[in-house]
């Protein structure tokens, strides 16, 4: 009679859980959703700001190069105008020369003045001769130099298409590779979620269909007095009872769940906010509900369950479902919470 009541309890109670998986599952997948987009926009950003600071030094290169090509560009212009100076110079010198050898060959009687001012003016065009080789010489030099800056631009020019041409690959992988773990995290979101409400079911199948036991959202919740004393980390006896069956149901769903979802069990301790008195083990709500939750890791452990697919979490008062001041609203937030999550 007892198990016809539980059945028909359960079919009654059925679609409320059912809607709260769908929902929390559907939140779950928004705040995963959400967080891979950060994480991407801030590879993202990162990347682009490398590439920036790249595209920088790369211009400020370009500028600096550019200012030596002008200087260059100017001394080649003052060079050239010193030496057609000189070659108007070494002109004019010439055709003195010429002059003096036509008055040499007329006037005999003045052929020794002459020919030492013949000689002066041939020793001054030797002189602008080398000088004006000199300037032909630091001419090509500076051709030179101008030169080999356009080489330096040019290949400054080709570096930086190719780092924009990397930037938008990467941008192109950043893109691609964001799809992907979004696809692949939602699969594996999806396959949790999906065990996670075939173990809650198996829960309320074999555990007592008692109001101190509920799901609340993602979570199966013990009211602390199912499974503790006033006060105590010591599991009783009818709590030992209730672990020994979540025992079973946890090692019949580790055979189920895949190697490659990396799932672990997390108990969670919740107390009221009324502080401890100085009598007992405990010295505030912290220790209590710390402790608490490492016992029921420890029975479980000794029942079966693989130590690694465990967590132990205390969390005081400071994480109550129910915060009006109300002694059922303590009742409610004294409390041992299990979740099926990622590791």
């Amino acid at each position: 009679m007892a198990l016809g009541r539980g059945r028909r309890s359960y079919r009654h109670i059925d679609y409320w859980p059912g809607f709260v998986d769908a929902l929390s599952t559907l939140l779950l997948a928004i705040m995963f959703l959400l967080s891979v987009f950060v994480l991407a926009q801030f590879l993202l950003s990162r990347e682009i700001s490398g590439k920036d600071e790249a595209l920088n030094r790369l211009n400020a290169q370009i500028n600096e190069l550019t200012q030596l090509l002008a200087l260059e560009r100017a001394n080649v212009q003052d060079t050239q105008d010193a030496l057609v100076n000189l070659q108007a110079s070494l002109a004019g010198a010439e055709s003195e020369k010429s002059r003096l050898e036509q008055l040499l060959a007329a006037g005999a009687g003045a052929g020794s003045e002459a020919s030492a001012r013949a000689d002066r003016i041939a020793g001054e065009l030797d002189s602008e001769r080398q000088i004006s080789q000199r300037a032909l010489s630091q001419v090509e030099l500076l051709n030179q130099q101008i030169a080999a800056l356009r080489r330096q631009i040019g290949a400054l020019e080709q570096a930086l298409e190719a780092s924009e041409a990397r930037d938008r690959d990467s941008n192109a992988k950043i893109a691609d590779l964001g799809r992907r773990l979004n696809v692949a995290l939602a699969q594996r979101v999806q396959e949790l979620n999906r065990y996670r409400s075939d173990f809650f079911g198996r829960l309320r199948e074999i555990l007592s269909d008692r109001d101190n036991i509920r799901i609340v959202g993602d979570r199966f919740v013990f009211q602390s007095e199912v499974l503790f004393p006033v006060g105590s980390d010591q599991i009783n006896e009818a709590g030992q009872v209730e672990m020994q069956k979540l025992a079973g149901a946890i090692i019949e769903l580790q055979k189920e769940i895949p190697p490659e979802i990396h799932w672990v069990l997390r108990v969670d301790g919740h107390t009221d906010d009324q502080p401890l008195s100085g009598a007992g083990r405990f010295k505030d709500n912290w220790e209590l509900s710390s402790a608490r939750a490492l016992s029921v890791v420890k029975f479980l452990i000794a029942n079966g369950v693989p130590a690694d697919r465990l967590v132990a979490a205390g969390f005081g008062q400071y994480q109550p479902l129910d915060e009006t001041d109300t002694q059922e609203a303590r009742d409610r937030n004294r409390r041992i919470e299990l979740k099926l999550t990622e590791r």
